[in-house]
């Protein structure tokens, strides 16, 4: 397994991560941040915005996930992925908490 192996399953870990609160926000009909909310990083997208942006995450985490061959990289290539997801997934809660305190 190559180095750019690796890094493609941390990324496609990332993307697949960053598809599910906005495939859910999308679905519930709720707004949510994307890269094209206005202003960005602080304004809200609609529902629809949200689920194309999550299906947009989920064809690249795919993609990344091909390209690197995840089903047959063994154990290190599936800790590689999960290393994606946890980093990207304990990012946003920090980010979104300061966002928005409950």
């Amino acid at each position: 397994m190559t180095w750019l192996s690796l890094v493609a399953y941390v990324f496609g870990g990332a993307f697949l991560a960053n598809a599910v609160p906005h495939f859910v926000s999308g679905m519930m009909g709720r707004a949510f941040q994307t890269p094209f909310a206005k202003p960005p990083g602080k304004g809200l997208s609609s529902p629809l915005v949200n689920v194309l942006w999550s299906l947009l995450n989920l064809l690249v985490g795919y993609v990344l996930a091909r390209l690197g061959r995840l089903a047959s990289g063994g154990d290190l290539a599936i800790a590689a992925c999960f290393a994606g997801v946890a980093a990207l997934s304990t990012m946003c809660s920090v980010n979104f908490a300061k966002k928005h305190p409950v």
